[in-house]
C-alpha cells in the first residue's frame, strides 16, 4: 500500500529532491533543462525522472516491441519481457544509426515502424531513448571503423562539417516527426544519447581518436545546432560513458552543465561472472554523487549480460549490486540490450533458463515496469 500511495502521489510535490529543479507554481512549469524551450512533456518527464530515482528504478530493453528470439515485426502489440513476467518495459531504446542511407537501421529496425513504436510507447506512458551510431564520415566505414580523427574533421571548419550538417537535418526532422495528440502536435519527449561510450576506444569519437576538448565541441555544437539553429524541443541530452575509475576519469570530456540533462554510463564488464560485481556498485555510486553535485539525472543507460548462462542473474548480480549501496541504487533506470536471436540475447524469452528469476527480479519493489509508472508527462 505504501509503494501505491506513493506512486499516486509522486507529481503532487512541487520540490525534486536534492537536485532542486526549480518548479513553480503556474501552469507551465519551469524545469531547469538544457533546453529552455523544451515541451511541457518534455519538461514534465524530467521532473518526474528526479522524484522517482530516489525510490524507483524504471527497467528498460532496447527494441522492445521491434523483434526478441524467434519473432520479428510481429502484427500485434509484442515483447519478450510481456511474454515472460506480462508487463511491458517502462523504458524503450532506439538507434538510429543509417538514418537516411537506408529505410533500415544498424540493426534491420525498419525507421517507419521505429517512429510508429516510438509513439507506441509513449501512448503507454513509456519513456523512448535513442543513440546513435553512427558512420565514419572520412572512411564511409561503421561507428567502429576508428581511422583518422573523424571529429575534427566534422567540427566547424573542418574537411566534412557540411556532411554533419547535413545528418543532423534528418535528425532533426526524425525528432520533429515524433509526434501525437489532437492534430499531431504534442511532440514525443526524446533522451537523446549520442556519441556514448567515449571512453572507450571501438568508436571513432572514443579515446583516443579525438581529444576530450574535441569531443566537448563537437557535443556543444550538436546540442545547440538541433536546440537553436534546427528548433527541436523535445529532446533531453544524455552523456554516458562507458565504464571509469574514478570521477575525474567520468568527467574528462564533459562538455558543460548547460549541455547535458542526464548523466549515464554503460556497463558490461562488471556484471559478467567472471567479474568483481562489486565494481558496479562502485560506479554507479560514483555516478550518483557526481549527478547530485550537478543536478542530473543518474541512470544505467546499458547493461546485460549476453545470453544470461546464469539462472538467478537478475536478482543476484544486476539488482543485488545495484541495491547493495543506498547511493548507488538511486538511478532512474537501467537498460538491458537488445533479444536478436537464440546466441545474441540480454533479456529472457518463454523457456530461458532465467525466465522464473526475471519474474523474481520484476516483482521487487524498487522495480518499476510499464504497468506500474505514473503519469511522468503531466505535472500537478
Amino acid at each position: 500500500m505504501i509503494r501505491e500511495l506513493f506512486l499516486a502521489g509522486l507529481l503532487l510535490t512541487a520540490t525534486i529532491g536534492k537536485s532542486q529543479v526549480g518548479v513553480s507554481s503556474k501552469k507551465d512549469k519551469a524545469i531547469a533543462t538544457v533546453d529552455p524551450k523544451a515541451t511541457k512533456q518534455t519538461k514534465a518527464l524530467y521532473a518526474n525522472l528526479f522524484k522517482i530515482a530516489p525510490e524507483y528504478i524504471l527497467f528498460g530493453h532496447q527494441d522492445a516491441l521491434a523483434y526478441g528470439v524467434m519473432w520479428k515485426d510481429w502484427h500485434k502489440k509484442k515483447s519478450d519481457v510481456w511474454d515472460v513476467c506480462g508487463q511491458y518495459p517502462a523504458v524503450f531504446g532506439w538507434d538510429i544509426g543509417d538514418i537516411g542511407q537506408r529505410h533500415i537501421n544498424i540493426d534491420t529496425v525498419d525507421f517507419e515502424h521505429m517512429r510508429e513504436w516510438i509513439i507506441e510507447a509513449y501512448q503507454m506512458g513509456g519513456i523512448n531513448t535513442i543513440s546513435w551510431h553512427v558512420d565514419n564520415y572520412l572512411t564511409k566505414g561503421s561507428s567502429w571503423d576508428v581511422g583518422d580523427n573523424v571529429v575534427a574533421a566534422i567540427l566547424p571548419g573542418g574537411t566534412h562539417h557540411e556532411l554533419y550538417l547535413k545528418d543532423l537535418d534528418m535528425l532533426a526532422d526524425f525528432f520533429k516527426s515524433l509526434k501525437t495528440g489532437f492534430l499531431g502536435k504534442e511532440r514525443i519527449p526524446i533522451v537523446f544519447r549520442p556519441f556514448h561510450e567515449h571512453t572507450g576506444a571501438w568508436f571513432w569519437w572514443g579515446k583516443p581518436h579525438c581529444s576530450p576538448e574535441e569531443y566537448q565541441a563537437l557535443w556543444r555544437f550538436t546540442v545547440s545546432y538541433l536546440r537553436d539553429q534546427k528548433e527541436v524541443h523535445n529532446l533531453l541530452y544524455c552523456y554516458s560513458t562507458d565504464v571509469f575509475e574514478n570521477k575525474e576519469q567520468y568527467l574528462e570530456c564533459y562538455p558543460g552543465d548547460e549541455y547535458v540533462d542526464i548523466l549515464g554510463f554503460d556497463d558490461y564488464k562488471d556484471v559478467r561472472p567472471e567479474n568483481d560485481p562489486a565494481l558496479l556498485t562502485q560506479r554507479l555510486r560514483m555516478l550518483v554523487e557526481i549527478a547530485d553535485e550537478r543536478g542530473k539525472v543518474p541512470a544505467l543507460t546499458e547493461t546485460g549480460l549476453e545470453g544470461i548462462p546464469e539462472s538467478n542473474w537478475w536478482t543476484e548480480r544486476l539488482l543485488r549490486y545495484i541495491k547493495a549501496d543506498p547511493v548507488a541504487m538511486r538511478i532512474a533506470w537501467v537498460l538491458i540490450w537488445r533479444n536478436a536471436r537464440i546466441n545474441h540475447h540480454f533479456g529472457p524469452y518463454p523457456g530461458h533458463i532465467s525466465e522464473n528469476n526475471f519474474r523474481q527480479f520484476c516483482e521487487d519493489p524498487v522495480i518499476l515496469l510499464e504497468g506500474e509508472l505514473p503519469k511522468l508527462y503531466k505535472l500537478k
